[in-house]
């Protein structure tokens, strides 16, 4: 290789049976150049392959758990130890809980008017009936 040259150096070798070429390129010493894997599983990829958990966290005791956020993860297990490092990072939670998303059944907002209608006729659901006493908090 002559000065000015831009062309990779590479060496062979021999380790156990077969020699084995490697790469100095870059700056990262001996690298070798067949027999291992150059790309990485695109994340995209791997979140496909992963069920969606949506993660409900309760801030403090005696308060409901609200929905925080949606998260891809193998199992349940990692799903929460996932859910605590993303959205408990400032030990803002007392409790998480996970649920695949695919379980969850919704409502359509646009059926909003008839689904809910009914309520609207039993007045005595409403708590305008009902005082609340003063040491009362979170009802």
């Amino acid at each position: 290789m002559t000065e000015g040259d831009d062309r990779v150096v590479t060496t062979e070798v021999v380790t156990g049976t077969e020699p084995q070429q490697l790469n100095a390129e870059g700056g990262h010493g001996a690298v070798p150049l067949e027999g291992v894997a150059t790309q990485q599983a695109p994340q995209a990829a791997a979140a496909r392959d992963w069920p969606l958990w949506e993660v409900f966290v309760r801030a403090k005791r005696g308060l409901s758990h609200v929905h925080v956020g949606s998260l891809h993860a193998p199992d349940a297990a990692m799903a929460v130890r996932n859910a605590r490092d993303l959205y408990t990072r400032r030990q803002e939670g007392v409790s998480i809980w996970v649920m695949p998303a695919e379980h969850i059944t919704a409502t359509s907002p646009d059926e909003k008017d008839a689904f809910f209608d009914p309520a609207a006729d039993k007045i005595y659901r409403h708590p305008t009936f009902y005082s609340v006493p003063e040491g009362v908090k979170h009802l």
